[in-house]
């Protein structure tokens, strides 16, 4: 399908108020978009369906499902480039945001230097007033500008709307292989990914490894833990470290384990997340959540020669899912942008410190703006 007829296709479906998902995944062409029959609230049950999910924070709320066999499934391979110049935005003052958030770094660090936790991370909402309200617009310059995340544009007239670019893999599973990842620890990019992490940041990481590891060992005696290194995610550096293995449960169990990580909630779960809960004064909804293609067939051929048919009837169809933490993402509310950002509080974090990260990290949102 042309780019023109595939972007023509789903604006029809936005204008008609029909739910939606367009896509790309990270370091891939081909952007995909599953246009939904009807306006019917879908959930998941029990984790065997197939379709796109859309999880909120809260694990114990409704996971959204736009079901595959009630769904038109459209490619492109290309996308129309737009005019990536930013429109005119009017950006409310953010002094009391700031007052509120570096308070509530103080009390995180408080409840953190008594004992009760070991990290927790805490967020903020930005409000942002735009002239030009496209959603699919805004998703074409995500496209262009973040080629190594997972971009996409979600809509359900009954939830909302919301866009992002997530640099994080929450899980991959490929029959009974499972692929996740820690990240966490944010420096500015200034040119190089040659950095020195401070104590602060290589800690934070460390306690989502051992948060993704302990718990996996409940499912697999086959980890496999790679090396540590720099990435870039937009304007923002982080530690990233791949996780594999084997599982033998089912990948609702994988998900309850891993969902929310440190990294989005922090450790203890439980307690960080009723701190969370209990004071951010906001309602999260999908930030922090997580969102992706569940259960997708994929059909595997031991022999690729087309002519050995023997071989081919060796041929099995496999369980595709690939599951992204829900971060740098935003909401459009009418004319407004809703940017959601955070940053993982520890014993050593520095209330200033940790808004000036959450303002670089609305930036990767106001780029595309």
């Amino acid at each position: 399908m042309t780019s023109e007829d595939f972007f023509e296709s789903i604006q029809h479906h936005f204008n008609s108020e029909l739910p939606f998902v367009v896509y790309r995944k990270p370091n891939e062409s081909e952007v995909k978009a599953l246009l939904q029959n009807g306006d019917r609230f879908h959930s998941v049950k029990d984790f065997s369906e197939t379709g796109f999910v859309f999880a909120p924070f809260d694990f114990n709320e409704d996971v959204v499902l736009i079901p595959f066999n009630q769904s038109n499934y459209i490619t492109s391979s290309a996308v129309i480039p737009v005019n990536a110049g930013i429109h005119s935005i009017t950006i409310k003052d953010s002094s009391e945001a700031k007052e509120h958030h570096t308070d509530l770094v103080k009390k995180a660090i408080e409840t953190i230097n008594s004992g009760a936790l070991d990290k927790v991370i805490v967020s903020r909402q930005e409000s942002i007033t735009l002239r030009e309200t496209n959603p699919l617009n805004t998703f074409k310059r995500l496209l262009e500008v973040y080629t190594t995340a997972f971009v996409y544009c979600w809509y359900h007239p009954k939830v909302g709307l919301w866009l992002g670019a997530s640099p994080e893999t929450l899980l991959r599973v490929e029959g009974n292989q499972f692929t996740t990842m820690a990240l966490a620890g944010t420096k500015d990019y200034n040119g190089d990914l040659d950095v020195v992490w401070g104590q602060k940041e290589r800690e934070e990481h460390q306690l989502v490894v051992d948060f993704i590891i302990n718990n996996l060992k409940l499912f697999s005696n086959k980890i496999k833990t790679y090396k540590t290194e720099t990435v870039k995610a937009g304007n923002i550096l982080h530690l990233k470290t791949k996780i594999t293995g084997i599982f033998n449960k089912k990948i609702k169990e994988i998900i309850k384990a891993l969902h929310p990580t440190p990294a989005v909630c922090g450790q203890p779960k439980e307690k960080a997340k009723q701190f969370i809960l209990n004071n951010e004064n906001y309602n999260r909804e999908f930030y922090t959540g997580y969102l992706g293609e569940l259960n997708l067939k994929q059909k595997t051929i031991r022999n690729s020669n087309r002519k050995n048919i023997e071989n081919n009837a060796y041929s099995k169809v496999k369980n595709i899912s690939n599951l992204y933490v829900n971060l740098r993402c935003m909401q459009f509310i009418k004319d407004q942008a809703i940017i959601y950002v955070g940053g993982g509080i520890t014993k050593d974090s520095i209330a200033e410190d940790e808004w000036d990260e959450t303002v670089s990290k609305t930036l990767v949102m106001k780029k595309v703006l």
